[in-house]
């Protein structure tokens, strides 16, 4: 019997090599340009499953419908809705609500299809744990098959691919040193960092000139930040941190608005949220956007109106936040390949 690779997982793009990173970045602007009736039979036979720990909508519709147009079967579960509630500490005694573990429910999965896509999100009460992607972790050590990061704790590597090959192609291609500016935005929860983490190191090792705008307090993880800031400059970019919007937007042609809650979450929750309260102001404007060369905006989305970006820039002719969610069916496309060893891929 030929014997099988091993799983190709994707926890982050950090640990991928860059040759796959920029043949996934191609496969994903191929697939833009052949366009979203685009069907073939590449992974016939072949079947996804899809365990959501949170919700979703762009993540679970476009990875569904990726599948499903490169001829393979995809499956979407819901944890506890329809399933058994999940255990995931190892040597606990099993006797409250949690009637199967993430062990054997990982086990019997991976025994059905022939990859899994998993979203868990950030505890926001164990920094350490958040950081270290535990939970992702302990899924990938119980699959046999391909894991997919449908968002974890600290990284959401299906948007990421999404938004390097939005900005390529917005761009034309040419992006080495150009302006990037990810802003924090108000909101009314304080929300994981995974996207921001994923967007500032998406741009870095795209060798953009990357702007971190926070108000003080919200400062990103030390780790993604170096990082983030040794990718730039190996590629001709560089990372900074401003504390005002206003500056930041000076000259840029790139926006990318995301909310990310202050550390504080993980130990004084009170304090974060007073501290949160104190930016309301903290959104993208018209006059904001009017220090920019014409920049683009980006968001992943859902997008609070009003509060996170007002109406005035979401629907001007700035906005391409709806074709940056177009892309996730491509870049969905592209990593299914890659995992299963697909062409261009593999022969």
């Amino acid at each position: 019997m030929e014997e099988l690779p091993p799983p190709r997982h994707l926890i982050d793009w950090q640990y991928i090599d860059d040759d796959t990173w920029q043949r996934c970045l191609t496969r994903t602007l191929e697939h833009y340009r052949q366009g979203k009736h685009a069907w073939s039979q590449a992974a016939r036979h072949r079947s996804l499953g899809l365990l959501f720990f949170n919700p979703s909508l762009r993540t679970r519709t476009s990875m569904e419908l990726a599948a499903v147009q490169l001829g393979a079967h995809a499956t979407t579960l819901v944890a506890g809705q329809g399933t058994w509630q999940i255990e995931w500490r190892d040597g606990v005694v099993m006797d409250s609500a949690a009637a199967e573990h993430i062990r054997e429910a990982i086990g019997v999965l991976s025994e059905y299809y022939d990859a899994l896509g998993v979203r868990v999100f950030a505890s926001q009460t164990d920094y350490v744990q958040d950081r270290d992607e535990v939970l992702l972790r302990a899924i990938v050590r119980a699959a046999t098959v391909p894991v997919i990061n449908l968002e974890s704790a600290f990284y959401h590597p299906c948007q990421a691919l999404a938004d390097a090959a939005t900005i390529l192609e917005h761009l034309g291609g040419a992006v080495q040193g150009r302006r990037f500016v990810l802003s924090w935005a108000y909101h009314p929860r304080p929300l994981p960092m995974a996207v921001p983490n994923s967007a500032l190191l998406m741009a870095a090792r795209l060798g953009m000139e990357v702007v971190v705008a926070h108000p003080p307090g919200f400062e990103l993880d030390e780790g993604v930040m170096a990082r983030a800031q040794a990718d730039a400059a190996a590629r001709g970019g560089r990372v900074t941190v401003v504390h005002e919007q206003a500056e930041a937007f000076e000259g840029a042609e790139i926006i990318y608005a995301k909310s990310w809650g202050s550390r504080l979450v993980y130990t004084a929750p009170d304090d974060e949220a007073a501290l949160r309260a104190q930016y309301r102001h903290w959104r993208v404007t018209p006059e904001l956007m009017a220090r920019t060369r014409r920049a683009a905006f980006m968001h992943c989305l859902p997008v609070r109106r009003n509060v996170v970006v007002d109406d005035a820039v979401l629907d001007s002719p700035q906005a391409i936040h709806l074709k940056q969610a177009a892309f996730r069916l491509y870049a969905q496309k592209a990593i299914l390949e890659y995992v299963w060893h697909l062409p261009p891929f593999d022969p």
